[in-house]
C-alpha cells in the first residue's frame, strides 16, 4: 500500500505542493495531498491515458514517452504528422484552448476562469483544463485555433502539449501572474524570509523550468507592467499586458456583501493570502502604532495567514484574524471594514504584484489605501476611490488619520471605487485591462 502511494510522488507535483505552500499556507497544501490520494484509492490518479502510455512490464525503456507517443507514430506512418495548414487559416472563427496549473484559487480566478469573458467579448470561443488532466487537454487541442499555457514549468507534459501546438499549427501564448522565471525577483523577494529555506531553494531552482517554456511560446501575457518589464529582461518573445480586472462573479458576489454594516471603532482591513506578508505590513510598523495608539477603539481585520507574535503587544490585542474560507465569505469579511490597506515591501517581486486586493475591495465599496509599489495605484483615484500613499516617513499615518476623521467621507470614497471598478474595471478588450497587440494576436 505504501508503495503504490509512494509511485504518486513526482517532481511536479512536489513542485505544486511547494507553491500551494507557499501561496496558501500548510493547511491547504495539506488538504490537497489528502484529496490526491482519496482520489488515488479510487483508482482516480494518474490518468487513464498516461496509464496506457508507459510502456509494459519488462519491456526495454522508452525515452521522453508520452501519451500522444503512439499517435503521433501512426500519424507518421501515413504520412500525415503535419497539419497541412494552421486552423486559424482555415477557419473564420477562433477558440483558444488553455491548459494551466489551476490548482492556486486566486490565480486559477484571475487568470484562467474569468478569460472566458474577455474572449466572449471577442466572439472567441474558449476552454481550459489542468495541464495534469490529458484526456481533456488533448481533447481541446484539437479544436483550438490558439494555445495558452498558463504558469507551466518544464515538464513532460508540458512539452507534450507544445510539440502537439506545433504539429497542429497552433501559435501558443505563455500567461503567468508572478516572476517565478526571474532569479533575481526571488533572491530579493523580502517575504521569502518567512518561506522555509528548503522550500524556497527549491522554488528558486525552478526559475529556468519557467523561462524554458516560456520562451517556447510566441506571445507573452503578463498580470502587470511591471511584469512586463522583467518579461522582456528575460525573453525576446512579444510581450504584452492583461490585467486582471472584476469578472461578472466578483461583481455580483460583491454586490451580496455590500451593505451587511461595518465593524465596531474604525477598522483597517489587511488582506494576507499567503506566507510572509507580515513583511510587507512590518514595513509601515511605525505608522501603525501611531495611528492606532491615537485612539483605542480602532481595530484591524487581517484576512488569511497572519503570524501575531510579529506585531506589537498593543496592536495585537485590537487585531482580528479571519481565515480564509471561500470567496464569498472572504468579501463578507472583507465589506465590514472602513478600509483596506496594500502595504508592499520594495522589492523586485513585489514591483510586479498585481491590485486584485484592491478590486477585491472595491467590490465591496470599501476604499484601498496603497502605496507605490505593484500596480495598486493605477487602480486607486488618489482622493476619490482611495488614497495613495508617497514614499517617506509618516505617510501612512497621516492618510489613514485623513480617513478615520471623515467617516461620511470614507463610505463615498467606497462608492465611488464600487463605481470606478464596474466602469473601468470589468472585462474588456482595451486598457487598461487588455492590451490591444493581444487581441490583435488571436483574432487577425
Amino acid at each position: 500500500m505504501v508503495f503504490r502511494y509512494f509511485k504518486l510522488v513526482r517532481l511536479h507535483r512536489l513542485r505544486r505542493f511547494l507553491e500551494v505552500w507557499r501561496t496558501e499556507g500548510r493547511r491547504p497544501a495539506m488538504d490537497a495531498v489528502l484529496r490526491h490520494l482519496r482520489l488515488a484509492r479510487h483508482g482516480h490518479v494518474p490518468s487513464v491515458v498516461a496509464i496506457a502510455a508507459q510502456p509494459a512490464a519488462g519491456s526495454a525503456p522508452q525515452i521522453a514517452q508520452h501519451a500522444l507517443t503512439p499517435i503521433w507514430t501512426e500519424l507518421a506512418r501515413k504520412n500525415a504528422f503535419h497539419a497541412t495548414a494552421a486552423p486559424a487559416q482555415l477557419r473564420r472563427s477562433r477558440r483558444v484552448a488553455m491548459i494551466g496549473d489551476l490548482n492556486l484559487p486566486q490565480c486559477r480566478k484571475y487568470r484562467v476562469e474569468q478569460l472566458d469573458e474577455i474572449w466572449g467579448k471577442a466572439d472567441v470561443g474558449y476552454g481550459f483544463a489542468h495541464y495534469e488532466d490529458i484526456p481533456r487537454c488533448i481533447d481541446l487541442l484539437q479544436g483550438a485555433t490558439h494555445l495558452m499555457l498558463y504558469r507551466l514549468g518544464r515538464s513532460s507534459l508540458a512539452e507534450m502539449y507544445l510539440y502537439e501546438a506545433r504539429r497542429l499549427r497552433l501559435p501558443v501564448i505563455y500567461d503567468i501572474d508572478d516572476p517565478l522565471f526571474s532569479f533575481a525577483a526571488y533572491e530579493t523577494y523580502g517575504n521569502g524570509a518567512a518561506i522555509p529555506p528548503q522550500i524556497r531553494e527549491h522554488l528558486i531552482a525552478q526559475c529556468p523550468s519557467y523561462l524554458s517554456v516560456m520562451s517556447q511560446a510566441d506571445v507573452l501575457t503578463l498580470s502587470t507592467p511591471g511584469l512586463v518589464e522583467v518579461a522582456r529582461a528575460h525573453s525576446q518573445r512579444p510581450a504584452f499586458l492583461r490585467r486582471n480586472f472584476a469578472d461578472r462573479a466578483t461583481l455580483e458576489a460583491g454586490a451580496r456583501a455590500m451593505g451587511r454594516g461595518k465593524a465596531d471603532g474604525f477598522t483597517l482591513a489587511f488582506a494576507s493570502g499567503s506566507m510572509g506578508h507580515e513583511i510587507d505590513f512590518l514595513t509601515i510598523r511605525e505608522d501603525m502604532v501611531a495611528f492606532f495608539e491615537a485612539d483605542r477603539s480602532r481595530r484591524l481585520l487581517v484576512l488569511g495567514q497572519f503570524d501575531l507574535d510579529r506585531l506589537p503587544e498593543g496592536l495585537r490585542e485590537r487585531t482580528d484574524v479571519v481565515p480564509f474560507r471561500d470567496y464569498a465569505a472572504y468579501l463578507a469579511a472583507l465589506s465590514r471594514a472602513d478600509c483596506a490597506i496594500l502595504p508592499l515591501a520594495d522589492d523586485l517581486f513585489n514591483q510586479c504584484k498585481s491590485a486584485v486586493r484592491v478590486i477585491d475591495a472595491a467590490a465591496v465599496g470599501v476604499p484601498s489605501v496603497v502605496g507605490h509599489v505593484g500596480d495598486g495605484q493605477a487602480m486607486v483615484r488618489d482622493g476619490e476611490t482611495g488614497l495613495v500613499v508617497s514614499p517617506g516617513a509618516g505617510g501612512w499615518h497621516a492618510a489613514l488619520e485623513r480617513l478615520a476623521e471623515d467617516p461620511k467621507g470614507v463610505s463615498g470614497m467606497g462608492l465611488a471605487a464600487r463605481r470606478d471598478l464596474e466602469a473601468r474595471w470589468a472585462a474588456s478588450l482595451e486598457m487598461p485591462v487588455t492590451a490591444p497587440e493581444l487581441l490583435a494576436a488571436v483574432v487577425r
